[in-house]
């Protein structure tokens, strides 16, 4: 979700990444008046976010730099991004330009080709590629930055990089559930039959008072309540458990969900006030990303947004899952703020940053 991009930051920049995320409401063109989404989307950005890790943006690289030359940045609405999503079963790609506009999406084998296609673009119109390094299956993820560094170097294009939070996924997994339609909406099922209270797992970082996430601690004390209980989940599934050991699965999910999502619930609200404080002006609260389909978590997080005076703004449900599109749009924000690496070297072996880029976030 929209949230979790801001683990990856410190304050004072993680205030800074809370005003983003919630000034840009909507980052997608989802189901507002057409006139105020025009207005939302045509906004003055946000200041870019400086950081000593990455270069700040004054030119793109482009295929005419090769030339002794360099393209000037696009406007927002002429700004093209490709996003690849390979991080679990299946593969994702999407095109969306810099107004919010999705001009294709793909779910499928070729999928990379296919988005440009249903774009009608070429890789020489796009600005920047996007792509998923983690976390997820170390294999599909090769996959997907391998064909992104493939094309960046060829068209001599930034590649920008993402990572997303994996808890529910990993958790639903240790639990046996069938998660061939993800992991979130299997826990998020089964703790309907459990009991929120049942396991006293302790709120991760209470002691820290800023916007970071951890749910490292969380799966852990998940991973120890499924051991102690001699819950044998790793070679049964819960199709095959018996009524005692689905009820004590069930309890693990529903009190791993009512803590993970008041981890949640407390970074979102210091968020919150910490942007409403740098511009009360703020009206949306956008929750965006896989969790984002989650009910639960909507129910709660909404919570937030009128306790603080604003409207949640979250995906339509095919946009929540694993896709393209939150890939390419992720990938816009942090290229207008600068933060992406230079197309690759014409001699740089394939295989070699591939993996480097991978094992950075596992």
């Amino acid at each position: 979700m929209a949230a979790t991009l801001l683990p990856t930051l410190s304050p004072p920049v993680s205030r800074a990444a809370a005003l983003l995320l919630l000034r840009r409401a909507p980052p997608l063109p989802f189901s507002l008046p057409a006139p105020l989404l025009r207005r939302l989307l045509s906004s003055t950005p946000s200041p870019p976010v400086r950081s000593p890790a990455f270069r700040f943006l004054a030119t793109m690289p482009s295929a005419a730099a090769a030339a002794g030359g360099s393209r000037a940045m696009p406007d927002r609405a002429d700004l093209l991004m490709l996003g690849i999503e390979t991080s679990c079963d299946d593969t994702a790609a999407a095109v969306v330009r810099g107004d919010g506009v999705i001009l294709s999406q793909v779910v499928s084998s070729q999928v990379v080709q296919k988005a440009l296609n249903d774009a009608n673009v070429s890789e020489s119109d796009l600005c920047a590629v996007a792509v998923t390094v983690g976390p997820g299956l170390s294999l599909c993820l090769r996959v997907g930055v391998h064909k992104a560094r493939k094309i960046a170097k060829e068209f001599r294009l930034p590649i920008v990089d993402d990572a997303i939070g994996e808890a529910y996924d990993k958790s639903a997994r240790w639990l046996g559930l069938d998660i061939r339609k993800g992991g979130g909406p299997a826990l998020e099922q089964l703790a309907l039959e459990g009991d929120p209270k049942a396991i006293k797992f302790s709120v991760p970082m209470r002691q820290h008072k800023d916007c970071n996430f951890s749910y490292a601690g969380l799966k852990t004390q998940v991973r120890l309540a499924i051991e102690s209980r001699n819950i044998p989940a790793d070679h049964i599934s819960i199709s095959s458990a018996t009524e005692e050991d689905r009820q004590l699965r069930a309890n693990i999910a529903a009190s791993f969900q009512r803590v993970a999502v008041l981890h949640l619930e407390e970074r979102c609200q210091r968020a919150v006030e910490w942007a409403l404080k740098m511009e009360p002006s703020i009206k949306y609260f956008v929750v965006s990303g896989g969790v984002a389909s989650n009910q639960y978590v909507r129910t709660h997080l909404n919570h937030i947004a009128d306790k603080n005076g604003l409207q949640l703004v979250c995906p339509p449900p095919s946009l929540c899952t694993d896709n393209g599109v939150m890939i390419a749009w992720t990938g816009i924000e942090h290229f207008i703020a600068g933060r992406f690496d230079d197309p690759p070297a014409f001699d740089e072996p394939d295989d070699m940053q591939v993996m480097q880029q991978i094992n950075m976030v596992s």
